[in-house]
């Protein structure tokens, strides 16, 4: 009997520990990407195909992309899409930074994020659900209902605010999307609008790739 007790509480013991490193490395891993300091020549990047940007503009797309890692991590090895044609260009101009981008990956993920065309994709359905899991981590870290939201979410909105060409456009109000997809919609299993997606790929890191059609 004591020795089921004691092999009890050691279990209890390893679960409390176990559970208190989960958190630690969580907290490590969110001040990482938000003290982050990316390669300049991501501004030059995007203004060199986004002229009209402001810096104002410039740093709320690189908020975006730190969201965009965050909800990344949130969701371990599974596909999250792309929302943000620009952010998406961000992204892009990072991984040309072969080295940083790996250290930044191995730091910020315990993983390696790949890029994926969409052709490579092995499937629809795996875009369809990467935006739908990009839809419910960014409403999560908003603290916005998914179902009912009251705005959207900043990867949801960047592209229409900022008038980028051929960017996806979402829509809070579904009765008036027009050419925009339906927030709540996209979260439920709808239609998506995406460019690239992070999420498993094989043992030595995660794959990303693009996802499924949008714009306007």
């Amino acid at each position: 009997m004591k020795s089921i007790l004691h092999l009890l509480y050691a279990f209890i013991i390893f679960i409390s520990l176990y559970s208190f490193y989960k958190r630690r490395v969580k907290a490590k891993r969110e001040k990482y990407i938000d003290d982050y300091i990316f390669p300049v020549t991501i501004k030059k990047k995007l203004l060199e195909t986004y002229p009209h940007l402001s810096d104002t503009e410039i740093f709320q797309i690189m908020l975006g992309l730190r969201q965009y890692f965050h909800i990344c991590n949130m969701a371990g090895n599974h596909f999250v899409s792309m929302p943000s044609q620009v952010v998406d260009v961000a992204w892009h101009e990072f991984i040309l930074f072969t080295r940083q981008y790996q250290q930044f990956c191995k730091t910020a993920f315990g993983r390696f994020l790949h890029h994926t065309p969409a052709e490579a994709m092995s499937g629809k359905t795996i875009a369809q659900d990467g935006i739908k899991r990009a839809w419910k981590l960014c409403c999560i870290r908003e603290k916005i209902d998914p179902k009912f939201p009251n705005k959207l979410p900043l990867l949801f909105s960047l592209d229409k605010n900022l008038t980028i060409p051929n960017g996806f456009h979402y829509s809070r109000d579904c009765s008036k999307t027009g050419d925009s997809y339906c927030a709540s919609h996209v979260g439920c299993g709808g239609g998506c609008g995406a460019s690239s997606s992070c999420g498993s790929g094989n043992d030595s890191g995660s794959s990303c790739g693009s996802g499924c059609g949008g714009g306007d």
